[in-house]
């Protein structure tokens, strides 16, 4: 029997802080160390660590390998939180209820924070201990690397830096585009990394992963509007108070709660070929739109 999800969420969040402390540097090792695990260890609620972790678990990957790869993209998504925080960005001063890294230390401790976690994931994945199939570990790379790249992350961060500057707000083809590369990409590779690390076809994971992943930014608008800031930890309405389009305000917020739980749906049912061994990644899905922060 299945354990409740908040439990087995629990047991993913220990699993992987205890893998990024043991591979993230040593406070004495270097001068970004300290602002590194402050970043990196800072709470959250590691979805995409969990997607790894689960989707690995359908091809029986060896658990310590899928660690590795679940600690690489929590790296990367915490590189993403303090660069996407600094002044020339969202300028955020609250990220999960604490200080950001450029205010705790200062910008340029934000931009070299951000760079060294990104470049720790790719030597994270890069290392034989990950997979001791060199292409394998080749693969991990190379998708990661666009996932978060001028193709995936950062194309959707530039394009909704641009949107803030437009003389005219985006359509619903705009957005979903644009938060299918900023937010969807790295929630795509989280949920195919199992079958990369197994070598095996990622088709039934990514299809799975764009529904989720789009679910999953509605959901974050919803919140912006509806959600609790001192639960959230960070400051919202902010898209509102820069007169941004966002999902809620183009499908308005019932019509958009419902597209986010017709996308849950969706994503369960292309899970069907893995029977009751996908029912964790259904209870993800679900969670997505049930969450309050």
């Amino acid at each position: 029997m299945n354990r409740p999800f908040p439990e087995q969420l629990a047991d993913c969040v220990a699993r992987v802080e205890r893998t990024l402390d043991a591979l993230l540097p040593k406070l004495a090792d270097s001068l970004v160390a300290e602002p590194m695990r402050y970043a990196a260890m800072n709470g959250g609620k590691r979805l995409r660590a969990f997607l790894v972790l689960e989707s690995a678990t359908l091809f029986d990957v060896n658990p310590a390998q899928a660690l590795r790869a679940a600690a690489a993209i929590e790296a990367v998504h915490a590189y993403s939180l303090v660069h996407d925080d600094l002044p020339c960005m969202d300028d955020d001063e609250l990220r999960r209820g604490k200080p950001t890294v450029h205010v705790k230390w200062d910008e340029a401790a934000g931009v070299l924070v951000g760079d060294a976690l990104q470049a720790f994931a790719f030597e994270v994945l890069a290392d034989p201990a990950t997979s001791d199939n060199a292409a394998i570990r080749c693969k991990l790379v190379a998708t990661l690397a666009a996932a978060a790249g001028g193709q995936g992350m950062v194309l959707g961060q530039a394009q909704d830096i641009a949107a803030e500057t437009s003389a005219r707000g985006l359509t619903l083809a705009e957005i979903t585009e644009l938060q299918a590369n900023k937010t969807g990409a790295l929630i795509r590779w989280s949920a195919e990394a199992g079958a990369i690390l197994a070598g095996q076809d990622t088709g039934v994971l990514g299809r799975y992963a764009n529904a989720i992943g789009l679910a999953f930014q509605i959901q974050d608008d919803v919140l912006d509007v509806e959600g609790d800031p001192a639960a959230a930890g960070k400051r919202l309405q902010k898209d509102a108070e820069a007169g941004k389009a966002t999902f809620v305000s183009l499908l308005g917020l019932d019509a958009a709660k419902m597209r986010a739980n017709i996308l849950v749906e969706e994503a369960c049912e292309i899970l069907s070929p893995y029977g009751s061994r996908g029912d964790a990644l259904r209870q993800v899905a679900r969670f997505i739109v049930a969450r309050k922060m």
